[in-house]
């Protein structure tokens, strides 16, 4: 009998988890609130670059749209950022919006480069407690930048702000069909409108475009000097974009539960930044605050809201400026406080967490949160932290190294047990374990417990068999691993007897 034929079924590709309807609900209306967020944060970075408001707001549209189809980490958002713009903005003072296309374009490549070498998997040497303050800074800076949009201003603001906040916090509680986000701006925005009430908004920090962007390459002669201009604008955007990119993505990680691809992310913001140089925006990685809302805020998972934040930018732009710049700032800047609070790490300075906690372990936090405070910059916080953190490690493993000596009875030989791991720090103090003078002609040294990790145990080491020898005594180095053994065998003698 013939076979029956399968199931047709059983081959169709399964569809992506937006799909359905609950989700795509949920992943469009988190974009149209990252959207509505992210214009008057893209107008402000474009100031402090130095550029037209509409170069940043390029900048999102292209950044949010590439990233969501190349980047690695769904949900998460990627634009204008503030520690780009601080990258930039020397350059474009001196040079013009010209070179700074170039730079965003060269950075992109780097970052491509960067992605394919594994930079991600650097990842695995920032400790928790740099994450910690990197998260608990952040949180901060996310408050302060707040600040200004509260100070000197008319006194309707306030009972806006406070409004805003009521909602963000009560509207959960009865239904969460729609943001609460997304409910405040559009009840605060009517409220305005209606009641003619004179408040700063979204219209005060500059024009926003009428016209999506075009592509083109950067006006800047292609010679060896201009690459030399640009060259470290470049890779200091590089490796700044990934930094923050790779700590916000390892955030996403950790509140979802779920993996992403590092190296793909890296690579993906690469290509980006290549876009969005290519249609005149002046370039970005990932945004914490932004992300923020749309994972935690408005409960988005996948690539659909990243995608369609970007879009719903250009639309919010293009078709509705007129509205849109009539949005109330206080609406704005009361979720925005709400999303510093939430990611803020409350049980990291909890008295019961500081409590158990190691001593070091809170002071790397504290380390890390008030480097990128006082520089407004988060890779330098977290360079710092981690920095911290390593020398920290160090005293503490160079403590744990343990030599013990005993006589053997029927030869008389003295033998030193060394326990430990032993590099730069712990070696050093291995010198002054023996006893040069009083120890027998026959000196064992037993290394079954320990493990060399590099050419300062191995020096310190030969300055022990120099000094028993200068005594007439020999030394004998037993039980060494085979990695031991390898490093010892071609470093020995190196450092001694004048080489």
């Amino acid at each position: 009998m013939p076979s029956s034929p399968k199931p047709l079924l059983r081959n169709r590709i399964a569809p992506p988890t937006w799909w359905s309807p609950p989700v795509a609900r949920t992943e469009i209306l988190a974009g149209l609130v990252v959207a509505l967020a992210l214009i008057p944060e893209a107008i402000s970075f474009s100031i402090i670059s130095g550029v037209d408001p509409k170069v940043g707001l390029y900048a999102s549209f292209t950044m949010a749209v590439v990233i969501a189809l190349a980047g690695g980490r769904p949900a998460m958002i990627s634009a204008a950022t503030g520690s780009i713009a601080l990258v930039v903005a020397p350059l474009t003072r001196e040079h013009g919006l010209g070179y700074l296309i170039a730079t965003v374009i060269l950075g992109g490549l780097f970052q491509i480069v960067l992605g394919c070498l594994g930079v991600a998997k650097l990842m695995r040497f920032v400790p928790r407690s740099v994450m910690v303050g990197f998260v608990n800074a952040l949180a901060i800076l996310i408050f302060l930048a707040q600040l200004p949009e509260l100070i000197d201003v008319p006194w309707p603001v306030y009972p806006l702000f406070a409004g805003a906040l009521i909602l963000l916090v009560v509207f959960p509680r009865l239904t969460k069909a729609v943001p609460a986000p997304l409910v405040s701006i559009v009840t605060l925005t009517a409220i305005t409108i209606a009641a003619g009430i004179a408040v700063p908004t979204v219209g005060d920090k500059g024009a926003l475009p009428s016209a999506l962007p075009v592509p083109g390459l950067p006006h800047v002669p292609f010679t060896t000097a201009t690459l030399a201009t640009i060259a470290p604008f470049a890779l200091a955007l590089a490796v700044v974009g990934l930094l923050e990119s790779l700590m916000t993505a390892q955030l996403v990680d950790d509140i979802t539960d779920t993996h992403s691809d590092k190296t793909r992310e890296s690579i993906g913001q690469g290509i980006a930044n290549i876009v969005t140089g290519i249609f005149g925006g002046m370039g970005g990685c990932a945004m914490i605050g932004q992300t923020m809302i749309n994972v935690k805020t408005a409960g988005a998972r996948t690539r659909l809201s990243t995608f369609l934040a970007g879009i719903f930018l250009m639309i919010l732009c293009i078709v509705f400026g007129p509205l849109v710049s009539r949005i109330p700032m206080a609406a704005l800047v009361a979720v925005m406080v709400l999303v510093a609070v939430g990611t803020f790490d409350w049980h990291s300075i909890a008295p019961r967490t500081l409590k158990r906690l190691p001593i070091g372990e809170t002071a790397v936090m504290i380390v890390t949160v008030m480097v990128v405070v006082a520089t407004g910059d988060l890779a330098i916080g977290v360079i710092v932290g981690t920095l911290c953190a390593m020398v920290i490690f160090a005293r503490r493993v160079a403590h744990v190294v343990d030599v013990s000596g005993s006589t053997d009875p029927g030869s008389g030989e003295v033998v030193y047990d060394v326990t430990g791991e032993l590099f730069f720090a712990s070696s050093n103090d291995l010198i002054h374990q023996f006893d040069y003078a009083g120890d027998p002609d026959t000196v064992i040294i037993d290394l079954t417990d320990a493990h060399i990790w590099d050419a300062s145990t191995v020096a310190a080491l030969d300055t022990v068999t120099e000094k028993y020898r200068t005594r007439g005594k020999n030394v004998e180095i037993v039980g060494l691993n085979p990695y031991s053994a390898t490093m010892h065998r071609q470093l020995s003698g190196t450092f001694t007897n004048g080489h």
